[in-house]
């Protein structure tokens, strides 16, 4: 029977691989590993570059531990931002009924996971995606609530939910083509190119979202996705094409920025979005 590594030696192993945070990295190996032999192969994987969340099978977001296979996207903790600002419309809903949730590009179901984990009145939420592992992990993710479908975009969503959608999330891939060369390893390399590649200029799959969102939402529902600051201009100006009106959230503490675009209405209504406590 083999010797169960040290945990001086996984932090050895993972620095001399790169791993900046060794140490965090090797007490959750240690924490996670079912046997010697499990633990070995555990670091041999994450010093070969594999995500640590891949290795363990599960990622923190939200505060909730989240399933995540093997080549399924992994969730970043910057989109905690975007579940932060569709809690507080659904927090702002009129009562009554269940607030209408769509998580388009689920990958592992964190956001609508997250929601639901979250919201302090009832939500029916429906998410879907492309890739198949994506939408299996998003199954055990969503077990609790939430009806998960696989297909491309809207395609794969009901008729009965059309003109219904309170709060359409839409985790586009938003990566300009040219440069997911350029992205960490991690990334490129065990992550789902189709959850990464954004076309030429990162906005080609948001195109096909804000072209189609005002049929599905509901008077007043409001589309919400994450982009990068250079692309602000080009997302807000492909919303306005589409008849939605856009405001832009930005956090320091995340890194990061939301846009938020609502269709025209009475139902939700226009609703104070949440600001980045550190931007004041």
């Amino acid at each position: 029977m083999s010797a169960t590594p040290s945990l001086s030696s996984v932090v050895t192993t993972l620095r001399a691989a790169g791993c900046v945070f060794a140490e965090d990295e090797a007490r959750l190996l240690v924490s996670a590993a079912d046997s010697p032999a499990g633990l070995a192969d555990m670091v041999s994987r994450r010093a070969a570059g594999q995500p640590l969340e891949h290795v363990v099978g599960w990622a923190e977001f939200h505060g909730l531990r989240i399933a995540v296979d093997t080549g399924v996207f992994v969730p970043r903790r910057r989109t905690e931002f975007l579940v932060r600002q569709a809690t507080a419309l659904i927090h702002q809903a009129p009562a009554g009924r269940p607030a209408v949730v769509v998580d388009l590009c689920c990958g592992s179901g964190a956001l609508g996971a997250a929601l639901l984990a979250t919201a302090r009145q009832p939500v029916e939420l429906y998410a879907s995606d492309i890739d198949p592992s994506a939408v299996a992990c998003a199954r055990r993710n969503l077990a609790q609530g939430g009806t998960v479908l696989e297909g491309d975009l809207f395609d794969a969503l009901p008729d009965g939910l059309r003109s219904r959608i309170d709060i359409l999330l839409a985790n586009v891939p938003y990566v300009p083509t040219q440069e997911v060369p350029l992205l960490p390893s991690e990334a490129r390399e065990y992550e789902p190119l189709v959850a990464l590649d954004g076309g030429a200029d990162g906005l080609d799959v948001l195109r096909r979202v804000t072209a189609r969102a005002p049929d599905w939402l509901a008077p007043g529902g409001h589309l919400l996705f994450e982009t990068s600051q250079r692309q602000v201009p080009g997302a807000v100006a492909t919303v306005r094409a589409a008849g939605l009106a856009p405001r832009v959230v930005t956090s320091e503490e995340w890194d990061a920025t939301v846009v938020v675009a609502q269709l025209r209405g009475s139902r939700l209504g226009p609703v104070a979005l949440t600001p980045d406590p550190r931007s004041s």
